[in-house]
């Protein structure tokens, strides 16, 4: 352990060269506050997609088209006949059929264009899919007509409308007024949380055009997901007269879109972290440059100590301690300015309406950041305290 002589001799030192202390402590903090920023957020994200595999979610399936996008391209949808073939495929206890449709919203002349997504009442599966519960008001029912639920965006001033909408509020869509019955919860999205929701019976009522189903939620038995999917995928090539390998669905559970969503997100952010694991080691070649300086300007006051009888091990205590401390503040610095600027960046987020996006903190997070900058640090100044201990004392007190 160094001694708390050498403690204040270093402070004092890095004290008295306390500029380029402080641009030292600055290369090291810039990386460490990317990695904590982008890691924080990166759990967050984590935490929401992780919240959707709930016991309401967990047994869904859905299934829609490949390529296309629901509610715009209407090339391909799905028939009565194949959701009926989904509804008695093995492993399936239920299923439904949902419209999307992209749809002019209009309040007091102004117009927005949002999605308008219609399920079932008397199964729900597209809204426990989603996860979400009523705000304020009440649900659709199956007899509703001319009745709507909105989301949660409806009920900010300026989000979608400059007017906040209330329950029996009435709503010009596709210039046919509506009554306005509910709010849903904030799905934490500007898209998701403007989407209106009508019923599948009054949608095809208005909608006769309309071909087909956009999407179709199944749910399935937990113990065997695989098995069920399967089974779907088998009954709807049966139904579409399609072999296998050219499938114009796809069919995928929340596990699969847990695993490929984390998958992405892992290159992303690993590919970030590499940016600043590259900043933090051009960081460390700094530091360990700054100590070498240090070494070099102090030369004549090692000479001194040693020739007071200061050992070796004493002078790499000292040297390697200076780096170490630096290390360690610069991972205070860019754990607290990190938790500043995530702090705004959430605000800001939540209030454009992208409230999933959420820094989540562990206490891991913070041990593991300061740790790392107290480490890089502690090995940047490794060399340059083995230096010092080879300086010659009695060159060193001739060294000007």
């Amino acid at each position: 352990m160094i001694s708390k002589e050498n403690v204040k001799y270093s402070l004092k030192h890095l004290k008295k060269k306390k500029n380029r202390s402080l641009l030292t402590i600055l290369s090291i903090l810039v990386g460490i506050t990317t990695i904590f920023i982008f890691v924080s957020f990166g759990l967050g994200l984590y935490n929401y997609v992780n919240s959707f595999v709930s016991e309401s979610s967990a047994d869904k399936v859905f299934i829609q088209t490949k390529g296309g996008i629901p509610g715009i391209d209407q090339s391909v949808t799905f028939s009565n006949e194949d959701l009926r073939k989904v509804e008695t495929s093995s492993g399936v206890y239920d299923a439904e059929g949902a419209y999307i449709k992209v749809v002019g919203a209009e309040q007091n002349k102004i117009k927005k264009y949002v999605f308008m997504s219609s399920y079932d009442p008397e199964k729900y599966l597209l809204i426990e899919m989603s996860n979400i519960d009523i705000h304020s008001g009440r649900e659709l029912t199956k007899n509703d007509r001319g009745k709507v639920v909105l989301g949660y965006n409806y009920l900010i001033e300026n989000k979608i409308f400059p007017r906040v909408s209330e329950v029996n509020d009435k709503i010009n869509l596709d210039g046919k007024d509506f009554t306005i019955i509910g709010f849903y919860e904030s799905i934490g999205n500007p898209q998701d949380d403007s989407n209106v929701y009508i019923n599948n019976e009054y949608f095809n009522d208005i909608y006769p055009e309309k071909k087909g189903y956009d999407m179709i939620i199944a749910r399935v038995d937990t113990s065997n997901i695989d098995r069920a999917v399967e089974n779907i995928e088998k009954s709807l090539r049966s139904s579409r007269n399609l072999k296998e390998g050219n499938e114009d669905f796809f069919v995928a559970s929340f596990g699969d879109l847990l695993e490929s969503y984390s998958s992405a997100l892992n290159v992303i952010i690993g590919f970030i972290i590499l940016i600043a694991l590259i900043s933090v080691f051009v960081s460390a070649i700094n530091t360990a440059n700054t100590m070498i300086t240090s070494v070099l300007e102090r030369t004549k006051e090692i000479g001194v100590m040693k020739s007071i009888g200061a050992r070796n091990s004493e002078i790499f205590k000292i040297f390697l301690f200076e780096s170490t401390f630096l290390g360690f503040v610069a991972g205070v610095s860019g754990v607290i300015l990190g938790v500043i600027l995530t702090s705004i960046a959430r605000n800001t987020l939540s209030g454009m309406g992208w409230g999933f996006l959420q820094p989540y903190y562990s206490p891991s997070l913070f041990i593991g950041c300061i740790l790392f900058a107290t480490i890089t640090g502690a090995i940047s100044g490794i060399m340059p305290a083995i230096n010092a201990t080879k300086t010659n004392p009695v060159d060193a007190l001739r060294y000007e």
